[in-house]
């Protein structure tokens, strides 16, 4: 199944999408795609539902985060053998992980804003994946079931704040706007195999990355074991499972965004974002 929430920023409802592309209303089964409702149980339950019984939604409305109450919004840096080789850098032994403010996560359509201040604004295309139910101490073997879906993500970056400004990464990595999520939360059924993905991602129509998750370094089943030795995992956490060459820094010169550039990304099976760039006001 695809689900996703749409509506005004802050008061978004909870869908799917069916069989034919329309949004089908869910208010009145859950309240939101948030929590317990991420469960195994509550999403199979939602998945059962007569389809064709679902209020249709009219019109084109905002798309908002495909998920809601994020407690944690995690992330993981050079996790591809051909991004690590463009930064020049050597594949970590352990998976380096950071964290990104949930307050940057917007809808999958919206406006990235530059900070100010800003040098280096950069994008990365990246799988992601939401926690369904807690996982503490998880091996490999059972990692994939604490898994409610899957979804694209645009970890975008300042690499000034990040690097060069002291301290941890989540400088350069929460600023508002800067965690596009969605548009789509696609069950694992649907998506199968998450290590055999294509995953892209284009400036002003300019394509920039093309990459596979067969690439990665870290597998989300060793990504989600990982993490639960270190702290509990909770429904509606979201991870970003790192990106593959292409972003901004690694060109020569490099290339940063600039207000009025347009990116477009996705990821096999889990939709495609759009977003316009703008200066903060």
């Amino acid at each position: 199944m695809k689900f996703l929430r749409y509506g005004p920023p802050g008061a978004e409802k909870p869908g799917l999408l069916d069989a034919e592309g329309g949004l089908r209303d869910l208010s009145a089964h859950v309240q939101d795609l948030a929590g317990t409702t991420l469960s195994p149980e509550s999403l199979g339950a939602l998945a059962a539902l007569d389809t064709a019984n679902l209020p249709l939604v009219a019109g084109s409305p905002r798309i908002g985060p495909c998920v809601g109450g994020v407690g944690k919004f995690l992330a993981i840096g050079l996790n591809y053998a051909d991004h690590a080789a463009e930064a020049g850098m050597d594949l970590p032994q352990e998976p380096i992980v950071f964290s990104k403010a949930t307050s940057c996560i917007v809808g999958p359509n919206d406006d990235v804003e530059i900070p100010r201040g800003s040098k280096a604004t950069d994008w990365e295309v990246e799988l992601g994946f939401v926690i369904g139910k807690t996982a503490k101490y998880v091996t490999e073997a059972e990692a994939l079931e604490h898994v409610a879906g899957y979804c694209v993500i645009n970890d975008v970056s300042e690499r000034d704040f990040q690097i060069r400004r002291s301290g941890q990464w989540i400088k350069g990595k929460s600023a508002d706007t800067f965690g596009p999520i969605g548009p789509w939360l696609v069950t694992p059924d649907e998506v199968g195999n998450p290590q055999d993905l294509a995953l892209w991602l284009s400036v002003n129509g300019a394509r920039r990355q093309d990459g596979s998750t067969r690439t990665m370094h870290f597998t989300v089943a060793q990504i989600i074991a990982h993490l639960s030795q270190f702290m509990s995992l909770h429904p509606g956490d979201v991870i970003a499972t790192g990106t593959p060459p292409g972003v901004g820094m690694g060109m020569k010169p490099p290339v940063y965004l600039k207000p009025g550039d347009v990116m477009e990304l996705g990821v096999a099976g889990l939709g495609v974002q759009r977003q316009a760039v703008r200066a903060a006001e």
